[in-house]
């Protein structure tokens, strides 16, 4: 799993329909490329199939991930706080 240390960081967390690892990867290495210093990360394992987004404090443009997954034949949506 791709992934980067943050000091300070603006945690966004979505409910995806991303179903495999292999799909995740793919995301995660489209994500880094347009954000690369940002914690990015799936969990799988949860119902939700969720999407981890952290920044150094930066605001998470949430409708780009959006439109990147929905681009990949997936969606997202923000998990409440």
């Amino acid at each position: 799993m791709l992934a980067i240390h943050c000091d300070t960081p603006t945690v966004e967390v979505y409910r995806t329909t991303v179903p495999s690892r292999l799909a995740a990867d793919v995301l995660l290495q489209q994500l880094h490329w347009f954000f690369p210093g940002w914690c990015i990360s799936f969990d799988l394992e949860d119902c939700d199939r969720v999407l981890r987004v952290e920044t150094a404090g930066d605001p998470v443009p949430g409708d780009f991930i959006a439109g990147l997954l929905g681009q990949n034949g997936y969606q997202c949506a923000p998990l409440p706080d």
